[in-house]
């Protein structure tokens, strides 16, 4: 996995500056640092997913109270957005067309995104009163209007309703925004008896739209946001056995790689109770049930996202839905979640300010990053010339005390504090990029506005480099900071000269399947640093010429 790959490379990146500046320092002379086809998913069958006690009460088996006789219509809402499609069997979600995404996947010619895998209802409705279940998806419906076509800034109801002439009566009404992916969804139900409880059903996946599958297949999750403990996140490929989140909630998700479909509460209705996650028969595919109270009258509300992961869009509904996907390691998450929102808000401005590509925004970025940790550089810089020049008394220390080693420590504690000497100052700060490189990292897995951008001759900036130029250019910068490090470095041990070598080669190697933005900005960010390493070389060698005699 591309993950385990990226963080052997920083461990192998953090491994060189501490054994550069403290393992193997040289005697004299200072050294500078270092698609499977969504055809098939069966339809989804939403009866054999009924939430045990611990979610609501459970009811007995499924039954329906009306069998719908008339086939089922699909009314299309339309914007420059999106294509919604709704059945009249249930106001069914049955299509999800975003017009401004195309789809990568294989066979698919250049297609729009379709986050509805064919053959199913991703969304879907039913309601438990009293003792019996009502599957939504049995009932026809009639739809007012049966068609929405929506423009600038429109903003227009759609209205679903059953009525059986028996008293049972259910209206159902979505409202879209054209320049926005939320419908606010809220209904009522009478002639059903009290306690009338929707049962909100999703899956089994999303669509593929990706060109690499598996990786789409590795991001599909499901996801709630527990309103006492958070956000959690359980990957399809790993879900085993059904599994209960009880609520309240205010969130329920399901996600790809890029994309998401979410049903949260409202501002003013109730949370969510629960969810119950059951296990597909196809791998990586799950049946989400949540539960949502209706009041006294028998109304209910919530409202849906349908669309991409833009951040701004997410950040804008509230309750954290931004962090519906996991930023790394679970032990970083606190460290990379803030970080990486941080870092994506940068990115995304000064693209939007700067009128730039994002290609040419990821090598400014690199550049940016560097310039503003050119003082901690140059004086970690600085720090490892301090320690090459103590290492002949440092030596000669080790000689006289080599019996000795607690007055070796004691001396060699007293010689840094006399000459104001931190071992560490050459390290930390040449590690400070990473945090910053681990995030951008988890950037690319995830941001949709990378997806499918080309620069030069990149087709994709979130995808590999398909002719391995940017790996091997970073390989190139990564090798030319190791050589001025060693051409500045007299009496270099043998352990130097060979990481010179096997270090850019083995990270290049590394490196290849990334996103090319991350290799790029990688890129550039090491090209910028090295005028300081030229720099510091002109100034050792002035105090190196500076204490020949005469």
């Amino acid at each position: 996995m591309e993950s385990g790959r990226f963080l052997l490379a920083i461990v192998l990146m953090i491994a060189v500056v501490i054994v550069t500046n403290v393992i193997f320092p040289p005697s004299r002379a200072a050294s500078p640092p270092v698609t499977a086809a969504d055809t098939a998913f069966a339809p989804a069958d939403t009866n054999r997913i009924t939430p045990p006690a611990a979610v609501v009460d459970t009811p007995p088996a499924p039954t329906a109270t009306a069998t719908a006789s008339a086939p089922a219509d699909t009314v299309l809402v339309r914007s420059p957005l999106f294509e919604y499609g709704f059945s009249t069997r249930g106001g069914a979600l049955v299509s999800a067309r975003l017009l401004q995404y195309q789809s990568f996947a294989d066979g698919t010619d250049g297609e729009l995104a379709d986050l509805v895998p064919r053959g199913t209802a991703l969304v879907r409705l039913r309601l438990s009163t009293g003792n019996q279940m009502i599957d939504l998806q049995q009932l026809s419906f009639r739809a007012q209007p049966a068609s929405l076509e929506l423009s600038a800034t429109d903003r227009k109801p759609l209205r679903l309703l059953h009525d059986d002439g028996a008293g049972l009566r259910i209206e159902l009404n979505y409202e879209f925004r054209a320049d926005d992916y939320t419908i606010d969804v809220n209904g009522r139900v009478s002639g059903a008896g009290p306690s009338a409880q929707l049962r909100l059903d999703m899956g089994p996946r999303l669509g593929g739209n990706e060109a690499d599958f598996r990786e789409d297949e590795r991001a599909m999750a499901w996801v709630v946001n527990n309103l006492q403990t958070g956000i959690q996140s359980v990957p399809l490929t790993r879900l085993r056995e059904q599994r209960i989140e009880n609520g309240p909630l205010g969130w329920v998700a399901l996600k790809s790689k890029y994309f998401l479909v979410a049903a949260m509460q409202t501002e003013r209705g109730a949370p969510f109770g629960g969810v119950l996650a059951v296990p597909g028969s196809v791998p990586a595919t799950a049946e989400l049930s949540s539960t949502l109270l209706a009041n006294e009258q028998g109304e209910f509300a919530y409202r849906l996202y349908v669309g991409p992961q833009q951040f701004d869009r997410l950040a804008a509904q509230g309750n954290q839905l931004q962090d519906v996907s996991v930023f790394g390691w679970r032990f970083l998450q606190p460290v990379l979640r803030p970080l990486g929102h941080a870092i994506t808000w940068a990115l995304l401005q000064m693209h939007r300010v700067l009128g730039l590509g994002y290609g040419w925004v990821l090598v400014l970025f690199g550049f940016l990053i560097r310039f503003l940790l050119w003082p901690l550089n140059a004086k970690a810089m600085r720090s490892q010339l301090k320690n090459m020049e103590m290492q002949p008394r440092i030596k000669e220390m080790q000689a006289r005390f080599k019996n000795d080693p607690q007055k070796l420590q004691q001396e060699m504690l007293k010689l840094y504090k006399e000459e104001g000497f931190n071992p560490m100052g050459g390290c930390l700060p040449m590690l400070l990029p990473l945090p910053v490189l681990i995030t951008l990292f988890f950037v690319f897995q995830g941001t949709i506005e990378f997806r499918g951008v080309p620069f030069l001759w990149l087709p994709d900036l979130a995808r590999k480099d398909p002719i391995y130029v940017l790996p091997i250019l970073l390989g190139l910068s990564m090798f030319v900071q190791q050589w001025l490090n060693l051409k500045s470095t007299k009496d270099a041990p043998p352990q130097m000269k060979w990481m010179t070598w096997f270090m850019p080669i083995f990270l290049t190697f590394l490196f290849l399947n990334f996103a090319s933005g991350l290799n790029l900005y990688y890129a550039a960010m090491n090209l910028a640093s090295v005028p300081q390493q030229l720099q510091i070389m002109r100034e050792r060698e002035r105090r190196a010429q500076a204490k020949k005699p005469g």
